[in-house]
């Protein structure tokens, strides 16, 4: 799965965390450049995710991602960055979707 992350300069071990998930990191926004916050663009093609890391966020571009998510039919997940929070809220979000989906992916086989 393709994620789109959204706030932090830096990711430190989100990566590997993601990993851990099945998901890559085909793109990363700062979220700091004043045109996020006006710009109604599509997200970047092969996206399946956005993360947006709230505490780094001002409300006007995580507004504007979100509605992206949801206008093209995206999963998204809001949390702080951190590891821990990163971690408790996939697996609640895809908890959630695997369990409407019978398919065979990395999200029900990942590690606990």
């Amino acid at each position: 799965m393709n994620a789109l992350i959204v706030g932090a300069d830096r990711l430190g071990n989100i990566p590997d965390v993601l990993q851990q998930f099945g998901i890559s990191i085909a793109a990363h926004v700062s979220g700091r450049d004043s045109s996020h916050q006006r710009r109604t663009a599509p997200l970047p093609s092969g996206i399946q995710m956005v993360i947006l890391f709230t505490d780094f966020l001002g409300h006007n571009v995580m507004q504007r991602f979100r509605e992206a998510a949801s206008r093209e039919g995206v999963m998204f997940v809001c949390c702080r960055r951190s590891v821990c929070a990163l971690q408790q809220a996939l697996g609640k979000r895809i908890t959630e979707d695997c369990g409407a989906c019978n398919g065979s992916c990395k999200g029900s086989k990942r590690k606990k």
